[in-house]
């Protein structure tokens, strides 16, 4: 056979070519024209005319017309007639057509003999041909060649797959963007599973939570990974128990589940959030299916193969063409431009998303919400749900949620969980059990569990314990725990302990906390601590405090203190208390305070003292409810001569029940001539048994001439204390005696 010309360009289009429903006016025209030429004898025409006979399903009629063309030396013809062949069914003869096409030049024939080797397992001759397309300019075959070097783990791949993307394959941005982003949390500072892209999912918290269980242990109801425990204050002399710091999928962080990217358990899911937000995406046009090239159109700008099957399970068309262009949408320039990888991710992200691949769309959403930048992130999460994606849709939930629109973020995540979604599943069941219908959660709890979400059986595990269904809380727990899920082994622990299991509870809170829950090895500390194995206790709490835990590190900090070690002391107590501890933030007070030299006297004319540090931190321990910082902001206002300061704070650690709070506020009304309510308040502190105030109000009864009375505040001083009150008590009751006996 002659050296074979291109003749035609092939329509790019799937491996069956669709009948057209109307046919356009000119295009009978142009075909009535080629007719009549191929009976003519020309050889353009006849190869022309199969193409268009091919897109429209004829094949029959198009067959001859490509063999014609063919026997003539019309490489096109050659590529479309194994096209049809292959359609037939007949694939090695396809081969063989294409193979006389690729040999004669033909980088379309190339691609799908690439294609139809790899589909035979002979990766020698696959790549052999991938290459010789690709290097030809083919976009396709240069997609194909980098899918078979990335299945192989060739660090060729990505230049390939760059190629592919800079030529406008939307499904090779996006998988060139996946690579980056990738690549991004393991070497850029800061970037890290939390920073992948995707959509918020996993064991979220429920908006309100669950009441606090009788035995001391919380089992739910804060958001994972807030840190917060049940664990007393430091120095009050209270014990309690450990709590799970998982939380119910719907609240979009991602989680234990690992559920995809959004925010779950004590560390940020991932779905959690379960799942991830797309994967790297599955193998595209030279792994799956067969190995056509598309059918032919006319034309003269030689022969070119369409990829004949969607890529990476998105909708039909996600593998269009290399032709496939919009206005406007650009590749990033070079390898990078200068950009970080994370940022040159988002702008492949945003060409293969701008040419409609729904799951380019989801990522670009979620990078942007974690930017900030809601309301794009809302546009490109409602593309990519419209379009089909479920976890967009769940995604666009959350987002609604959040902004307080409730009724629209249930529509999304009806529609996904009706997907298939299980972490919208998670989410419906979530809301409806904050509105009490628990029925209606626990049924969407078990679709989630139905849909392959780990997060389901952990929730139905959470929405059992509130209603005191201990057995069945146990059942749904230990499944979600043996699927490991890690946020369900530490609340199955929580509730052995509950039930007094301990020995039970340990190999639980472990397995939990090697799998990474904070909460569960802070749990550990607690446990151990119990035990009195302080040693053992402070690993687990060293542990939990370096994963960012609040109470874990005021724990450490505490230590750290009896152990003389101010320093270290210092750093982890403002940790916790930058966390939001307000037991932190008073120890760290104290701390500050005791360095403070004492203050003299304020020179005539000199400007008040400006607030310290410590103060500010007793401040805000006494902001949130911190009884002792309370009484020591007073103080420190008192001598500052702030005297409605001081009798604003006193009262308001009196109120809370502070004894030192009612018996200093007694003594600032007393200096202010408001005895009367001074007394109220020292009988208060007093009954609450602070022997100065009984004291104080001994002595208040003697000056008034009520002697008996005062005699019985006298004695109660005495027993109260310290030693120096009930000295001074004593003598004031003898004298007291003598005098009701004189």
């Amino acid at each position: 056979m002659d050296v074979m010309g291109d003749k035609a360009t092939l329509l790019e289009t799937g491996r069956f070519a669709q009948p057209a429903d109307r046919e356009d006016p000119g295009t009978a025209a142009e075909e009535l024209r080629h007719r009549l030429a191929a009976e003519a004898g020309d050889v353009d025409a006849m190869s022309v005319l199969g193409s268009l006979l091919l897109r429209r399903g004829d094949l029959d009629g198009a067959e001859s017309l490509l063999r014609g063309a063919t026997a003539a030396g019309d490489r096109a013809a050659a590529n479309n007639l194994g096209v049809l062949l292959h359609q037939r069914g007949y694939v090695d003869e396809a081969a063989g057509w294409w193979r006389i096409a690729a040999v004669a030049g033909s980088a379309p024939a190339a691609h799908a003999l690439g294609r139809h080797h790899r589909e035979r397992g002979d990766e020698p001759a696959a790549e052999y041909w991938l290459r010789q397309s690709a290097e030809q300019g083919h976009t396709l075959g240069a997609y194909a060649l980098a899918d078979l070097l990335e299945h192989r783990g060739d660090v060729g791949a990505e230049r390939w797959m760059r190629t592919a993307a800079e030529r406008g394959h939307r499904e090779a941005a996006y998988r060139l963007a996946r690579t980056l982003d990738k690549r991004a949390e393991r070497e850029e500072p800061g970037a890290g599973p939390g920073e992948t892209p995707g959509p918020r999912t996993g064991t979220g918290a429920r908006l309100g939570g669950p009441a606090r269980p009788d035995a001391g242990a919380w089992t739910g109801g804060a958001r994972a990974g807030d840190g917060r425990t049940v664990a007393a204050r430091t120095g009050d002399g209270r014990t309690a128990g450990p709590r799970t710091g998982a939380a119910r999928t719907g609240d979009g962080r991602t989680g234990d589940g690992r559920t995809g990217a959004a925010r779950t358990g004590d560390g940020r899911t991932g779905a959690a959030r379960t799942g991830g937000a797309g994967g790297a995406g599955a193998i595209g046009g030279a792994a799956a299916g067969g190995a056509a090239a598309g059918g032919g159109v006319g034309g003269r700008d030689g022969a070119r193969a369409k990829e004949s099957r969607p890529v990476s399970a998105a909708r039909p068309g996600d593998a269009r063409s290399d032709n496939a262009r919009r206005e406007g949408v650009r590749p990033p320039a070079g390898h990078g431009g200068g950009l970080s990888l994370t940022d040159e991710a988002e702008q492949w992200y945003r060409q293969a998303a701008a040419r409609g691949h729904r799951r380019a769309a989801l990522h670009l959403g979620a990078i942007l919400e974690r930017r900030g930048e809601l309301k794009e992130a809302g546009r490109w999460y409602l593309t990519s749900a419209k379009d089909g994606e479920a976890r967009a849709a769940c995604a666009l939930g959350f987002l609604l949620r959040d902004a307080g629109d409730e009724e629209n973020a249930a529509v999304w995540w009806l529609r996904a969980a009706q997907d298939g979604d299980g972490n919208a599943a998670n989410a419906l069941g979530a809301l409806h059990a904050e509105r009490g219908e628990t029925q209606t959660a626990e049924r969407w709890y078990r679709a989630a569990m139905d849909a392959g979400d780990d997060n389901g059986a952990y929730n139905l595990g959470l929405l059992c314990a509130e209603q005191k269904r201990t057995a069945q809380a146990d059942q749904w727990y230990r499944r979600a725990a043996y699927a490991g899920h890690r946020e369900a082994a530490n609340a199955l622990a929580v509730l052995l302990l509950q039930g007094g299991d301990a020995a039970g509870a340990e190999p639980w809170f472990s397995k939990a906390a090697e799998a990474g829950s904070v909460d569960a090895a802070f749990n550990l500390g607690i446990l151990y601590a119990s035990r009195g194995d302080d040693a053992a206790a402070l690993k687990w709490y060293e542990r939990a405090a370096a994963a960012g835990h609040t109470q874990a590190a005021l724990q450490v900090g505490t230590a750290r203190l009896r152990e003389g070690d101010e320093r270290d002391a210092e750093r982890h107590l403002r940790c916790a208390a930058g966390g939001g501890s307000a037991e932190a933030a008073y120890r760290l007070g104290t701390v500050l305070d005791a360095r403070r030299p004492p203050a003299g006297p304020p020179a005539l004319g000199e400007p008040a003292v400006q607030k310290t540090e410590c103060e500010e931190w007793y401040e805000r321990a006494a902001e949130q409810g911190h009884r002792r910082a309370q009484v020591r902001v007073g103080m420190l206002a008192a001598a500052r001569g702030d005297v409605v300061e001081a009798a604003r704070w006193y009262r308001s650690a009196a109120e809370a029940g502070s004894r030192n709070g009612a018996f200093n506020l007694g003594l600032l009304l007393a200096r202010e001539g408001s005895e009367p309510e001074a007394a109220l308040w020292w009988t208060r502190a007093a009954d609450a048994g602070h022997g100065r105030a009984a004291l104080r109000l001994a002595l208040l009864y003697a000056r008034r001439g009520q002697l008996t009375e005062g005699q019985r505040w006298a004695s109660r001083a005495v027993e109260l204390g310290p030693a120096e009150v009930a000295e001074r008590a004593g003598r004031l009751r003898e004298a007291l005696r003598q005098e009701l006996t004189a």
